[in-house]
């Protein structure tokens, strides 16, 4: 339990209704233009830290007891069908990670506080299961064993392990000038980081595999190329000071020889890249657009491929306009519900975005997640649902998803869904992680290795 918890919940909430309150006491010709803007001001900022302390709190007081990390679902109606409730995830933990940063940034808990979770963390991750320095999707949160996450998924995952290790260099950067504690944990992170064998995954060829299994070897056979959320996989994998690949890695594993770049014209806007490789559709769930990017700032990034920002902001856009147009008739579809991403929904764990695989069910991460590029449209969402659909709410935020169409919800929470929320919202609001993270000596080098320029305008 933090010492700050109920205080700052209460403060958050009198906070957001005092500035109702304002509202109702400053009516008819007495209120100003400027009051309004005010008033609604205040009003926005409120529901931004409440719903940034609420998903910051899945991964604190949510949090598996043994490791500190991230449970890979919380279900508040306490009923696990086919997941143990210790199951931590290390892609989660990595966006929790971020999400801590957040907390203490924004008065939730002390920076003392979460540097001691932090080392509780990262010993943890030192003597858990590795495999050539990846860690698995998940572990066994009490012993720190490998928790398969398939039969023949029962070893590393490349892709897991970058959404951790963004996470573990954004709070090395953060504490690495510190006192000495805080240093030897930038010290510590800094070789996990190093151990992480990102060229033995290319299994000497040019592309980056997601999967390797000591019982199985390479049998899940998962090359990754084409646009999807691994980016950042790619980035990392050439930042390595230790393991690094080389840049024909990316541009021939990653980009395809150039394939990446055959777009596609959707809503009236440009895709940038290439969604075909892994849909029917020609875009992808919107958790594309934030997990390489909680740390990777794709504000005047390009390389030779793409303009990431225009990339992110036409992908969130493409999905409010789908909302909008509605083409399957969906019920509560429009300007204050959109946005669709991979998430639990009434068949089970499914990849919804636009087109075949829209099932009428709506992800609050989707939209909350991406107000860096649709900050309007996303406040939109946001003030839907904690004025209009609060019983779409629990203690730690938004519950992972919901269907009008098909009356449907269930108190549920996912890591991954939760993590990228406070995290994305602290972007918008102070560009704090992707600050942290940009800082890396050994980023700007990969970065640069791959030939990716940042515009400073």
């Amino acid at each position: 339990m933090i010492i700050m918890k109920k205080f700052s919940l209460l403060f958050l909430l009198i906070t957001l209704i005092v500035g109702l309150g304002i509202s109702g006491c400053n009516t008819g010709n007495k209120k100003s233009v400027q009051n309004t803007q005010d008033e609604e001001k205040q009003l926005e900022d409120s529901l931004l830290n409440l719903v940034q302390f609420q998903t910051f709190e899945y991964f604190w007081d949510g949090a598996e007891p043994v490791s500190g990390m991230a449970r890979e679902r919380i279900h508040m109606d306490n009923i696990y069908p086919q997941h143990d409730k210790d199951i931590v995830t290390i892609g989660g933990s990595g966006f929790g990670l971020m999400a801590i940063l957040v907390g203490v940034e924004r008065g939730f808990i002390t920076r003392q506080q979460a540097l001691e979770r932090f080392q509780k963390i990262v010993a943890y991750l030192a003597k858990a299961d590795r495999f050539h320095g990846a860690w698995p999707h998940w572990l066994d949160g009490p012993t720190g064993k490998v928790s398969p996450f398939s039969k023949k998924d029962d070893g590393g995952d490349l892709v897991e392990t970058a959404f951790l290790v963004q996470g573990l260099l954004s709070v090395a950067e953060y504490f690495k000038d510190g006192n000495p504690a805080e240093q030897q944990l930038a010290a510590d992170i800094q070789k996990l980081w190093e151990e992480v064998e990102w060229d033995w995954y290319t299994q000497g060829k040019d592309v980056l595999y997601w999967h390797w299994s000591p019982n199985y070897g390479w049998e899940m056979n998962f090359p990754v190329g084409g646009y999807n959320e691994c980016l950042i996989m790619y980035v990392l994998a050439a930042s390595s000071p230790t393991h690094p690949i080389s840049a024909e890695v990316y541009d021939k594993g990653w980009a395809r020889n150039g394939a990446i770049t055959e777009d596609t014209v959707y809503y009236g806007l440009n895709t940038v890249l290439d969604f075909y490789e892994h849909n029917d559709d020609p875009i992808g769930p919107l958790f594309w657009a934030h997990y390489s990017y909680l740390g990777l700032n794709p504000k005047g990034l390009k390389d030779k491929y793409a303009d990431y920002w225009k990339l992110n902001v036409n992908h969130a856009s493409i999905h409010y306009r789908y909302a909008l147009d509605n083409p399957k008739d969906f019920e509560g579809y429009g300007p204050n519900q959109w946005g669709l991403t991979s998430s639990y929904s009434m068949r089970g764990y499914a990849g919804h975005h636009p087109g075949k695989l829209d099932l009428g069910v709506i992800s609050p991460t989707a939209a909350l997640s991406s107000f860096p590029y649709t900050p309007q449209e996303s406040m939109q969402f946001l003030k839907y649902l904690y004025l209009e659909a609060d019983s779409l709410i629990g203690i730690y935020g938004p519950y992972d998803a919901y269907s009008q169409e098909n009356n449907w919800y269930l108190p549920r929470y996912l890591a991954i869904d939760q993590g990228p929320i406070p995290v994305m919202i602290e972007n918008y609001r102070s560009g704090l992680l992707w600050n942290l993270f940009m800082k890396n000596e050994d980023v700007q080098a990969g970065l640069n290795k791959l030939g990716f320029t940042i515009d400073d305008n």
